[in-house]
């Protein structure tokens, strides 16, 4: 099935690019998440069953969508896809959310559950934010000790000026050495494909505002040592399908099993074998195989 890419201004003045594939009745909504863009789905488009219709928006600041307006918090993310689905004329669809959006998709199903049948966490930022800690003199973290602000964070030596130095410099080596001491931990795509994704990288505009947005993201009932949560976790009553790779080294155990917690009953927690947080690339049969599964259930 063939894959279009399109844009389409929607009613705040910022426009997204998209990539759409027509299938069946079955929509699936697909949110990629930091340092990535809808280019970051490409083979898992092309492994779905085509009876599925696929829309994969670049989300504000990334890929070819404007950033007229720098974010604050996963929901201006969030209002921008109710904006973007509105605009496209979709009604009742499923979500996956990668990383970071993940958080997005948790609170657009938490806000505006009438549109969400289904919801895939694929790697998914915890319920309870994704903290950057202060560094001791040798770099490492001390844990307790927040990073709260814009400014603080635009500063951290360890998780973000090298990637912001990164895009300054378009130094696609870097990107690569990032990727493959975290990501890219098991496989890696082929080399043609790996060029196409650092490029797609290179088009954040947006990094250390959506690591703010992130080190401030609680919809839990607790506290997470940066601010209390709303306990909007609580709101999401679709059926919820959480992906966790055994082997990832972005995004904690505990914050996948902080999810389960939060939704509650609703939600069940799928570890994918010998994947870490890029299962596209580790293990691309075992995830479509697990999403088909959930989504036929």
């Amino acid at each position: 099935m063939k894959v279009i890419f399109n844009e389409v201004t929607i009613q705040n003045g910022e426009t997204m690019g998209y990539r759409y594939r027509k299938g069946g009745e079955k929509i699936l909504l697909l949110i990629h998440g930091n340092m990535t863009s809808s280019k970051h789905w490409d083979i898992f488009i092309d492994a779905l069953d085509p009876k599925y219709t696929v829309y994969a928006p670049d989300l504000r600041g990334f890929g070819i969508s404007t950033y007229h307006t720098p974010i604050n918090s996963l929901d201006d993310f969030k209002e921008d896809l109710k904006l973007f689905v509105d605009e496209v004329g979709i009604k009742k669809f499923s979500l996956i959310g990668w990383s970071t959006g993940g958080g997005v998709c948790m609170v657009f199903a938490a806000d505006y559950p009438e549109y969400v049948e289904k919801l895939i966490l694929l790697e998914s930022v915890g319920t309870r934010g994704y903290p950057i800690f202060k560094k001791d003199v040798t770099g490492k973290p001390i844990i307790g000790e927040f990073l709260k602000t814009k400014e603080e964070i635009a500063q951290d030596p360890i998780q973000v000026l090298p990637i912001l130095n990164a895009y300054k410099n378009k130094d696609k080596e870097m990107l690569k050495r990032i990727w493959e001491a975290t990501i890219y931990t098991h496989n890696k795509p082929d080399d043609a494909k790996y060029e196409e994704y650092l490029e797609d990288m290179l088009t954040q505009r947006n990094l250390v505002d959506v690591d703010y947005a992130l080190a401030t993201f609680n919809i839990s009932n607790e506290f997470n040592g940066v601010k209390l949560g709303d306990n909007r976790a609580s709101k999401i009553k679709c059926p919820t399908l959480i992906l966790w790779g055994e082997n990832d080294l972005v995004v904690p155990k505990q914050m996948a099993l902080d999810i389960k917690a939060d939704i509650g009953n609703n939600s069940t927690l799928v570890y994918l074998k010998k994947c870490g947080h890029s299962p596209l690339i580790d293990d691309l049969e075992q995830l479509v195989k697990a999403v088909e599964n959930f989504l036929e259930e």
